[in-house]
């Protein structure tokens, strides 16, 4: 007997096809590029992710050298989602590229801000908080090494 399949079950499991396959968030890419952007840095220097020089956990692979992160601006790092600014001259911090709202990944960086590009919210480049919403908390901080010309994540 030969047991044909019925047409409940074939749109059970297309149904689930489908779902997953729409699951991707807006604004998620699958670019491995990262984006270096400038602006005029604000807010005060008081970050929740600096960089350490020494101690602490083992770093992993460089994630971009010193002179790749502009001052007043930042770089995301889209396969990391991991944002690197640099608010002054030699002062370097990490957050999450993820954005609190609904999990979009970051864009750009500048005027000071790190913003997500789904639904505007804004976040300061000293210390990742929220200067525009609808994001509801800071980006949550990343912990960097940064040794010589090399920042590495730990």
């Amino acid at each position: 007997m030969t047991i044909r399949p019925t047409r409940r079950t074939l749109l059970g499991t297309g149904g689930a096809v489908a779902l997953l396959a729409g699951c991707s968030k807006y604004g998620d890419s699958n670019n491995s590029s990262s984006q270096s952007t400038s602006g005029t840095p604000s807010g005060s220097p008081s970050g929740t992710a600096s960089a350490t020089a020494s101690g602490g956990a083992a770093a992993g692979p460089e994630l971009a050298k010193t002179s790749d992160i502009p001052v007043g601006g930042g770089t995301i790092f889209k396969d990391e989602k991991v944002v690197v600014t640099q608010p002054e001259q030699g002062e370097f911090k990490a957050f999450s590229a993820v954005c609190t709202h609904q999990g979009c990944t970051v864009s750009t960086v500048s005027d000071g801000t790190i913003n997500c590009p789904c639904h505007g919210s804004k976040f300061r480049i000293t210390d990742a908080s929220v200067a525009a919403g609808p994001a509801p908390r800071p980006l949550p901080a990343e912990k960097i090494t940064v040794e010589g010309n090399s920042i590495r994540l730990t």
